[in-house]
């Protein structure tokens, strides 16, 4: 008896440790690496028009890394760069539709949507980063986000792309007359095209993943963009003219379909939302490196750099009232008071 006792303790024993072990197991599997996410497994998309190794694809990078990491790799974000979706305003057509769950989308093609999102790419609009960034962390951009909101975007961050730059293979530009005759190409956005129509360019508009062979085979003769965006695209190979104007801020909008975004539970909301503040972080402290690296890479790389054009011309050819059919003056208005309050 004594010994079928024992043995009888003996299995008790074992049964309960083996029991034990599972539970360790699976408390393992459920948490991952220990954040103990909760919610139900997802899968998203992230599209944006420029390469992976650009400030749009290391925000991307980002958002992926704390997005996966935080809910355990339940959720997933796949990247989408170089328009593999369709074009940038496709993209942004498709967030809005819903057949796209997130986009990093420049303010110019959303300004096709929403007209109030091209307020710091109205030309000398903002002098530097942080007049940009207190305009966008500010009550304008919160009223940016609430329009936005209501047709179908969940705006879930501002970041960043940084001062557009002029590069052309004619001649120098130093002033506004250098302009006159040049075939330029801008992305189909208003105030683009109204700006250097009012400059005296001659206007192209194409996709921007058809920047580089236009210029290559002279079907337009220069472009703008940030420093960062001309040597990640090669523009340099087809460009012998650089002129430094910081004439458009750039800014890109992290967003996501509005529905989509209402319907996550509160802890994947909160992931998200942190995800993209990180990612906006990132993408501003990568464009004003790039901003100052990116000059000295390419200094070589050009003919010419023209670093110090009459900006004072450039500017008397722009009236911000030619922008009131683009969007509302009132708009208009209250940015530049906003700013002027900045600078006092």
């Amino acid at each position: 008896m004594k010994k079928m006792f024992r043995l009888l303790l003996l299995l008790t024993f074992l049964i309960v440790l083996a029991a034990c072990g599972n539970n360790e197991g699976d408390t393992g599997s459920d948490s991952g690496d220990g954040n103990g996410y909760s919610g139900e497994s997802m899968k998203l998309k992230l599209g944006f028009n420029t390469p992976d190794d650009s400030v749009r694809g290391e925000a991307g990078k980002k958002f992926k890394e704390i997005v996966e990491d935080k809910t355990d790799g339940k959720v997933t974000v796949e990247l989408f760069s170089g328009e593999t979706l369709g074009t940038e305003q496709e993209m942004v057509e498709q967030v809005q539709s819903g057949a796209l769950e997130l986009q990093l989308v420049g303010a110019g093609a959303m300004q096709n949507i929403i007209p109030e999102y091209a307020i710091l790419q109205l030309p000398f609009m903002v002098d530097d980063f942080e007049e940009a960034y207190a305009v966008l962390d500010g009550e304008i951009g919160d009223e940016l986000k609430d329009i936005a909101y209501d047709k179908g975007f969940k705006v879930l961050t501002h970041t960043d792309l940084g001062f557009t730059q002029i590069t052309n293979n004619k001649h120098p530009v130093s002033s506004p007359d250098d302009l006159k005759g040049l075939k330029i190409r801008t992305p189909e956005e208003p105030t683009s095209l109204i700006t250097f129509e009012k400059l005296g360019a001659s206007v192209t508009t194409m996709p921007f993943t058809e920047v580089y062979l236009g210029l290559q085979q002279g079907v337009i003769d220069g472009q703008f963009n940030p420093l960062d965006a001309i040597y990640e695209n090669n523009m340099q190979e087809v460009q012998d003219y650089l002129t430094l104007t910081n004439h458009f801020y750039l800014f890109v909008n992290f967003v996501m379909n509005k529905d989509l975004y209402d319907g996550l539970d509160d802890e994947l909301k909160g992931i998200i939302d942190e995800a993209a503040e990180e990612a906006q972080k990132v993408s501003r402290e990568y464009t004003q490196e790039m901003h100052e690296e990116m000059l000295d890479t390419l200094r070589d790389d050009f003919e010419e750099i023209v670093e110090d054009p009459d900006i004072d011309a450039f500017r008397d050819k722009i009236d911000y009232s030619d922008f009131d059919e683009v969007m509302d003056p009132e708009f208009i208005n209250k940015t530049r008071e906003f700013i002027e309050d900045l600078r006092d």
